[in-house]
């Protein structure tokens, strides 16, 4: 018996061992222009698995921590966002250089209408458009946005969706349970949050969502915000507000 217990607990130490050396790893690279083979700095490093995030320096280095045969998202304005698997090869050693390959963007003729004003406040403000936004609140930013869960048929979308598999809202918020609990992890990393206010692209969310990026309004129309909330809000605030919406959803899942 003696013997048991002094091999039981020698097994318990080893198998501790082995998985704190696959929970601690730290893996580091350098990214270049795959082109004019310069450092870039500033490019996002984003492990999609564990919702860390990095950025190179001005000499294109990053380190990051890792689990075997996680992936990592890079992207950086103005280059094609790249996907990497954290491979044994990497993790044994420790250092890796990253290309990434510029992008070429076509700019579109952009027509701006004036307002065309009177002088007069009375006739002029019944031409200027008004947005129809419910509610505005800070999240992390010195600006305001709308938030449309307290918009009047909020509630009734959302508990209309539980009670209908088919709904897209039901469907997405179900089968990317896993993901969508990432939310959470993504506001508590800086690197990830101060990305994503920076980003109006919808790619890096989602990706770290698991989802279509045009799947992203339909799911906030479903969520009653507004059109000009989803075209103009950041990819931070866009992020809030689906966070906020899942966690109504969640709740009342619950209830129902």
């Amino acid at each position: 018996m003696k013997y048991f217990v002094v091999f039981f607990f020698l097994t318990l130490s080893l198998a501790t061992q082995a998985q704190e050396l696959h929970i601690s790893q730290k893996v580091t690279g350098y990214i270049y222009n795959d082109n004019t083979k310069l450092p870039l700095n500033d490019a996002n490093v984003i492990n999609i698995n564990k919702v860390r995030g990095a950025q190179t320096d001005n000499k294109g280095y990053f380190e990051i921590d890792v689990h075997p045969n996680d992936t990592l998202h890079i992207s950086l304005l103005g280059f094609q966002s790249l996907r990497v698997k954290v491979t044994n090869d990497w993790l044994k050693n420790k250092v890796a250089k990253i290309f990434l390959t510029e992008r070429a963007i076509a700019l579109e003729e952009v027509v701006i209408k004036p307002f065309n004003l009177t002088g007069y406040l009375e006739v002029d403000s019944k031409t200027i458009p008004l947005k129809e936004n419910h509610r505005y609140s800070i999240s992390g930013l010195t600006s305001g946005y709308e938030t449309g869960e307290y918009a009047p048929n909020a509630f009734n979308k959302i508990l209309g969706s539980i009670f209908n598999p088919a709904d897209m809202l039901y469907n997405t918020f179900s089968n990317k349970a896993k993901e969508f609990r990432k939310l959470k992890d993504m506001k508590k990393d800086d690197t990830v949050r101060n990305l994503l206010a920076s980003k109006f692209d919808r790619e890096t969310l989602a990706v770290l969502l698991g989802i279509d990026k045009k799947d992203i309004p339909d799911i906030l129309q479903r969520c009653n915000y507004s059109e000009s909330f989803i075209q103009t809000a950041n990819d931070l605030q866009i992020m809030d507000a689906i966070s906020g919406c899942y966690e109504e959803y969640k709740i009342l899942k619950k209830v129902k």
